[in-house]
């Protein structure tokens, strides 16, 4: 029970930091280009990479894990959002829009999930 308490409250608050940080990037570009949904996932990305690599150095406890990966970073990033904004994108006639945002999502998050193990491995 006590884990999916952590899952649950972990993805409440990856939610909210998701809808407010997004909300508050998207508003500074004015631009059809899902800005602030690419840079959620990318610090995802990031972030999910920084505990995977202090796994690799230290033992983390299996309901931190759930909390921080499955529950609050699960919650902050967002696959359905992407696929949405990407559908909207060619549902609009912004083909080369929707590959570029495609590409760059896939590219620099997994860039940034190498990045965030390096990171981790360097200190």
């Amino acid at each position: 029970m006590k884990f999916i308490l952590a899952v649950g409250i972990g993805s409440f608050i990856g939610g909210i930091l998701r809808y407010f940080i997004s909300i508050y990037i998207q508003s500074k570009h004015f631009s059809a280009f899902p800005y602030g949904t690419l840079i959620v996932n990318v610090a995802g990305c990031f972030l999910i990479g920084i505990i995977f690599g202090f796994s690799e150095r230290s033992d983390i406890a299996t309901g931190w894990k759930l909390f921080l990966v499955t529950g609050i970073l699960g919650g902050f990033t967002t696959f359905s959002s992407f696929s949405n904004e990407t559908v909207a994108l060619f549902r609009t006639g912004q083909s080369a829009l929707a590959m570029y945002y495609i590409a760059s999502s896939v590219l620099i998050g997994l860039a940034a999930t190498f990045a965030g193990i390096y990171f981790i491995k360097l200190l």
